[in-house]
């Protein structure tokens, strides 16, 4: 009998060695080296299940000029703040892939779009539930029809044992099958033609091409890689679910995220209402996205005004210090957030620096120049940073807010309610512009804000006749903070 052959392959990139090394020579990482048998069987892309979908256009060189370039159509999912960060909607043929922590509500979100797709034919590839929890989560979401054929009320129907039942509710849409084998997948595929492939997860997967367990390396390439051949011969648009591992990232080889059109991040703190799905990879549009869901007992419901929610209704007379709004952009969406900063004596002999959902090197940077260019000596001081509502702010126009923050937390005293601030804080202590100043100050308008603190080199040539609130240009940070304390 032959022996068995041994290879170590990283889970962090992939990349395999005849040998275990304590260090990839790929991507750095240490001590992501597992054993896995070599299989002596062909590749799932090579085998005959993908090629029941068409053979692929065969290829030949052409040139550039030739190349007809349209608009992709787009496949509305009657959901605006998945079809933003989508880039307008579902591109047909495309690989989309969801991350997110365990139990932060992603395949609630599918499933709950999926269900309101009443004219395309879905099929639900379930690896982790059984088709008795996707129905109860669907009546859960409240989305499911009581006059349907099957006993019970089914929205659904369960493409696996019970085929009977299948064929009764031929008037449903949705298909539910629970099954882990991506060769069986693919027969079911074939059987009920779909509009649209959920695959939940990749991690479940597995194929019999290769001789490992499901969620391994070779196992989530081999079937992503078969997924993506379908995907793109059939020109079907397939979703999957990923899970995160303990850093932060798609767990699995980076080459899966490689090989999908886009990657969405499913982010969000249990304990807070808010989720936030950002695109980390867009091929069919921006990646600078941003949607913002309201967990609710029912599901998520799409947050179309997140300044509302993200602002807390306190009055001047209840203004407390240490509490600054910012005008922030999120893609083409302006955002109106809190920046809630605390400053004390430091207890010990090192004062502490510490930011929530803002950068603090950035916050360091900002404390900086608070001492060399306006004066405030700060240096045996604990300074705490925080947005609020659990989001994470990328935007540099919100420096102006988070040192005015800063500045009445150390004096304890409180800045207005009517007033919000847009503007990037420069090394020299200057107020830098900042992109797209007119959404921002008809954002802070719409909101019934009275003033605005706005860098003065934004305000050549702009018209600002038509808003109702005071705009206030400012060239650095001392006439910021002389228009707030005088």
């Amino acid at each position: 009998m032959a022996k068995e052959k041994i290879a170590y392959v990283c889970t962090s990139c992939g990349y395999d060695s005849p040998k275990w090394i304590g260090k990839c020579p790929a991507c750095g990482e240490w001590n992501t080296m597992v054993e896995q048998k070599v299989g002596k069987k062909k590749s799932a892309v090579l085998s005959a299940a993908s090629s029941d979908f068409g053979a692929a256009a065969s290829s030949s060189p052409i040139k550039m000029s030739k190349i007809k370039t349209e608009d992709e159509p787009r496949i509305n999912l009657l959901d605006g703040e998945l079809n933003r960060v989508l880039g307008g909607g579902l591109v047909p043929g495309s690989m989309t892939l969801l991350g997110g922590e365990p139990g932060i509500g992603k395949s609630t979100l599918i499933l709950q779009t999926v269900l309101n797709l009443k004219d395309m034919k879905v099929l639900y590839v379930s690896g982790e539930e059984s088709a008795r929890q996707l129905k109860l989560r669907a009546d859960r979401i409240g989305n499911t029809h009581p006059n349907s054929p099957c006993e019970g009320g089914d929205a659904m129907w369960t493409a696996t044992e019970n085929d009977e039942c299948a064929s009764r509710m031929g008037g449903s849409e949705l298909y539910v099958v629970c099954e882990a084998m991506i060769e069986t997948v693919f027969e079911h595929i074939k059987a009920v033609e779909p509009d649209l492939v959920v695959i939940d997860s990749i991690q479940t997967m597995a194929t019999e091409t290769v001789e490992s367990s499901p969620g391994s390396v070779s196992q989530i390439r081999e079937c992503a890689a078969m997924i993506l051949k379908f995907a793109k011969e059939s020109n079907t648009p397939v979703i999957m679910i990923g899970h995160i591992n303990k850093e932060g990232s798609i767990a699995g080889p980076k080459i899966l995220e490689h090989m999908v059109d886009t990657v969405l991040q499913f982010e969000g703190d249990q304990h807070y209402m808010y989720r936030i799905v950002r695109a980390i990879k867009n091929r069919f549009g921006s990646t600078a996205e941003l949607g913002i869901y309201e967990m609710v007992h029912n599901g998520l419901r799409p947050v179309e005004n997140p300044s509302e929610l993200l602002l807390s209704d306190v009055t001047d007379e209840d203004a407390l210090s240490g509490v600054a709004v910012a005008c922030s952009i999120e893609g083409v969406r302006p955002l109106l957030i809190e920046t809630q900063a605390l400053v004390s004596t430091a207890a010990y002999g090192t004062p502490q620096r510490s930011a929530t959902g803002f950068d603090l090197r950035r916050l360091n940077m900002l404390l900086a120049v608070l001492e060399k260019r306006v004066g405030f000596k700060l240096p045996q001081k604990d300074v705490f940073i925080n947005i609020a509502g659990g989001i994470r702010v990328t935007d540099p126009a919100i420096d102006l807010s988070v040192i005015a923050a800063v500045l009445s937390s150390n004096v304890d005293v409180g800045i207005a309610r009517n007033i919000c601030f847009a503007g990037e804080v420069g090394l020299s202590g200057e107020i830098r512009p900042v992109s797209r100043i007119l959404q921002r100050i008809a954002e802070a308008d719409k909101l019934g804000f009275e003033r605005i603190v706005v860098p003065k080199s934004n305000m050549n040539g702009v018209d600002t006749s038509k808003f109702k609130i005071k705009i206030v240009p400012v060239r650095k940070v001392e006439e910021a903070l002389r228009e707030l304390f005088g």
